[in-house]
């Protein structure tokens, strides 16, 4: 099987596209994609650093490194839950607002511009079937012979 023939082979070239562009249009306004997602997801109530690296599938540990550049930066602050000692919330500060509706804005024109160029049928069945590998990849289960 020749690698340009599998399913993720062509996941991973066009995620990968579309990273590099968010992070292209995204550093001219000294950001980065990844930054931009977790801005963008950020609740005004403050969102759990657990809940963020899920989002961004990470563990929280990985997370730490990022979020500390976001501090220093001064785009976020953390403060510990109200309800939960334990857990941790991220919070945005008025530059890290500010930035947070540059990349909902980059995320929006991205967007259009591909629904401008996929008709609404082909964009609903890449969704479902997007869905559909996703499931079918938290279901897959080796058998013990295929794998070392």
């Amino acid at each position: 099987m020749s690698e340009d023939n599998t399913i993720d082979y062509y996941l991973k070239i066009t995620w990968q596209s579309i990273v590099n562009k968010y992070n292209h249009l995204a550093s001219k306004h000294g950001i980065t994609q990844a930054t931009g997602y977790v801005l963008i997801n950020i609740r005004k109530e403050g969102t759990a650093v657990t809940q963020i690296a899920t989002l961004l599938g990470v563990k929280s540990t990985s997370l730490s490194r990022m979020l500390s550049g976001m501090e220093q930066q001064g785009l976020i602050y953390r403060k510990a839950d109200t309800a939960d000692k334990r857990s941790v919330r991220v919070f945005l500060t008025e530059e890290g607002q500010r930035r947070r509706e540059i990349a909902k804005n980059i995320v929006r024109e991205f967007n259009s511009y591909l629904d401008d160029h996929i008709k609404d049928a082909e964009r609903q069945k890449l969704i479902e079937t997007l869905k559909r590998l996703n499931e079918l990849a938290v279901k897959y289960i080796p058998k013990d012979n295929d794998v070392a």
